[in-house]
């Protein structure tokens, strides 16, 4: 692999999980994580991670526009940047690390077969884009694949990815676990993670506000923003009586670790759960998802897409 590997990372779970994957020795005895530039969530997530124990050999480079030129580690296997630089660049090693519930989508891709296009769940692409997902699912079958993941994978569809070739790793985020859990969290008992659904136009913005509002006339809440949430509903969120907004701006996997049993967590599907369980229930905390009823769903929420969602938070 090289003196230096590197990991191209996109998003604050991403260089969480680039970390992890050091950690883990899967990319070599030094990595430098490049954190894309121009994105605010990675600067915040950067200037804490920066404050932790670092493992030994890891670097937290500056951001930069353009990825390495042949990345070791990514999360995004569905971007167009991404895939053309494995077919200009013919990677001997690729190591994929959690994107959200992107990563199983690209789990079951690959268990399909080598011929399954890298595409998003809910996209439409055009012929040279169909094109460029085939070629990239291609290459990756001539590349020895790692997976590293948190998320929960079924023991079927784990056994298909290693029948096609593929390494599935797991882990429980050991490095941040071994972290010192910083300042003092939030005080309400109830912690509702934000959701990008609504902005995604998959939830009906609505009946999401309605619920957050007959939930806080029942006790405070906590409200932490997703990343992607459109800045105008949160600041509809904030008027609300009975909840404080925190603009943490990093993972809740780094602001939310110190929860104690008192505490619970409340989120629509989302990555975070998972995640967050591993964290906390050893904890006591409970982390608990929110049933999305059929009637908060859009006409754009196809019922494959919402099977898979609800599928990971449950």
């Amino acid at each position: 692999m090289g003196k230096q590997a590197s990991a191209w990372v996109e998003s604050p779970l991403q260089m969480l999980c680039a970390i992890e994957a050091h950690r883990a020795g899967l990319l070599g005895p030094v990595t430098a994580v490049v954190p894309r530039a121009g994105l605010r969530a990675l600067k915040a997530t950067r200037r804490a991670l920066s404050d932790l124990a670092l493992p030994e050999g890891l670097e937290l480079a500056e951001p930069r526009e353009r990825m390495p030129r042949s990345p070791h580690a990514v999360g995004d296997a569905f971007s167009g940047r991404v895939q053309l630089r494995w077919l200009v660049s013919h990677p001997g090693r690729i190591v994929i690390v959690d994107d959200g519930l992107a990563t199983l989508r690209l789990l079951e891709l690959l268990a399909a077969g080598p011929y399954k296009p890298l595409l998003r769940a809910r996209a439409r692409p055009g012929k040279l884009r169909a094109a460029l997902g085939l070629a990239a699912a291609i290459r990756l079958r001539a590349s020895r694949v790692s997976v590293f993941t948190a998320l929960p994978v079924s023991d079927e569809l784990a056994l298909a990815v290693r029948a096609a070739g593929v390494d599935l790793v797991r882990h429980d985020f050991g490095w941040l676990r071994e972290q010192p859990l910083g300042g003092p969290g939030p005080v309400e008992r109830t912690v509702v993670l934000g959701t990008s659904l609504i902005r995604n136009g998959l939830v009906r913005r609505d009946r999401y506000l309605s619920w957050l509002t007959d939930l806080a006339a029942e006790e405070p809440l906590a409200y932490f923003p997703h990343r992607r949430e459109d800045p105008a509903d949160v600041a509809l969120i904030r008027e609300r009586p009975e909840i404080t907004v925190y603009d943490a701006g990093v993972p809740a996997e780094l602001t939310l670790r110190g929860l104690d049993p008192s505490q619970r967590v409340l989120s629509l599907p989302s990555t975070a759960i998972s995640s967050l369980r591993v964290l906390l229930t050893p904890r006591g905390v409970a982390v608990e998802p929110v049933d999305v009823p059929d009637d908060w769903w859009t006409s754009r929420a196809a019922p494959a897409l919402r099977s898979h969602l609800t599928g990971v938070a449950g």
